[in-house]
């Protein structure tokens, strides 16, 4: 049975979901476009399985936590999971672009805007550090969440005050 439970965050409130077997499965921030932002009528409020992900998610946004360890489950093909699986290798307070993360998730070069999609689709925002993929020229581009989320967040990370702004 998929449960699901809500925290508030510097993002917003945000919708934390785990499969039957308490894996957190999604983490989705307010109007995340291409993802459910609101649960499913089937879902279970439960908030007993997320007590190690509000807690890990705070330590988070309070500076205090760089790198999360929490059981997951997220629903993608093995090419979408490659690619979530290389944005767990971006330290924290890095950012890298779009062809450095498909040249890491041992795609070749052409394969960039399906990476793009992939990194799009990732639904695990925060735990899973899509935000810290830029285009080429370090430009700031498209977050499921938006860009003023993703500037929260890189600024979070690198403590630069004037990213919140």
């Amino acid at each position: 049975m998929t449960s699901y439970s809500t925290m508030d965050s510097p993002l917003g409130v945000l919708l934390l979901v785990a499969d039957g077997q308490g894996r957190l499965s999604h983490v989705l921030a307010p109007n995340t476009k291409g993802q459910v932002s609101s649960p499913d009528p089937d879902w279970i409020e439960d908030p007993a399985p997320f007590t190690e992900a509000v807690a890990q998610l705070t330590a988070y946004f309070e500076g205090e936590l760089k790198e999360f360890d929490l059981p997951l489950a997220p629903v993608g093909s093995e090419f979408r999971q490659r690619v979530w699986d290389a944005l767990d290798t971006i330290p924290y307070g890095a950012t890298v672009t779009y062809g450095e993360l498909t040249s890491a998730a041992g795609r070749p070069a052409t394969s960039v805007r399906a990476v793009a999609g992939a990194v799009g689709a990732n639904p695990l925002l925060i735990v899973r550090p899509c935000h810290r993929v830029l285009g080429a020229n370090d430009a700031l581009t498209g977050f499921a969440a938006g860009l003023d989320a993703k500037k929260l967040l890189l600024g979070l990370e690198s403590r630069d005050q004037s990213l919140f702004n």
